[in-house]
């Protein structure tokens, strides 16, 4: 169904889509998804990292919260990435012209209440792409972007009274993620960026 659906929607933009089935936080995952994802599409160009743990819900204190379960959102949000990102970089140095994007949050920089696990992780994820873009300079292009508060399953978790209104659609921040990995030396290596700098970038 997955893939299906995944096919679907790249022949309505006029591209090919393929879905792999996977979980981010099984580090075994990791090489099948990569080999899979070369034999579909042939040689990579980017590597975004969207998924995403939020943690237990409703949102509580660190010191009440359960160890295993910060363990897998560590998994899922920094071991997991950062695997793919091992299985993938000789694809994409090969080529010269890769791209590797980590979904942030502002809560990797900001000290939130009760957003402690998945705040950490976040920041945790944060600093391994910087120093990934350190020790790789201009042979690998290395992003992270804060998109800012969306509409979506997780953020309803988190914040149930959230005005939808006020929360912007994925699908547009998805359109600036996109047009940012078709230029993506418009800004400095190892940079971090949020949606507003994005959209001052595509104003520029």
């Amino acid at each position: 169904a997955a893939t299906a659906e995944a096919r679907k929607l790249g022949e309505a933009r006029g591209a090919k889509a393929e879905a792999i089935v996977a979980d981010v936080a099984n580090l075994a995952d990791a090489t099948r998804v990569a080999g899979v994802a070369q034999a579909l599409v042939g040689p990579l160009d980017a590597v975004v990292h969207n998924a995403s743990d939020l943690g237990e819900t409703p949102l509580g204190p660190l010191l009440d919260g359960d160890s295993a379960r910060l363990q897998q959102v560590f998994r899922t949000n920094v071991f997991g990435p950062l695997a793919l990102t091992r299985a993938v970089a000789g694809n994409l140095l090969l080529h010269g012209r890769g791209v590797v994007l980590g979904i942030s949050s502002d809560a990797a920089v900001e000290h939130y209440p009760t957003w402690g696990a998945y705040a950490a992780s976040k920041a945790a994820f944060d600093h391994l792409l910087g120093t990934l873009a350190a020790e790789l300079g201009e042979s690998l292009r290395v992003l992270s972007v804060d998109p800012g508060e969306m509409d979506t399953e997780m953020h309803r978790a988190a914040i149930p009274d959230a005005d939808p209104a006020s929360l912007a659609p994925p699908s547009a921040v998805a359109v600036q993620l996109a047009n940012l990995l078709g230029s993506p030396y418009r800004v400095p290596n190892g940079t971090r960026l949020s949606t507003r700098e994005l959209s001052a970038l595509e104003a520029a």
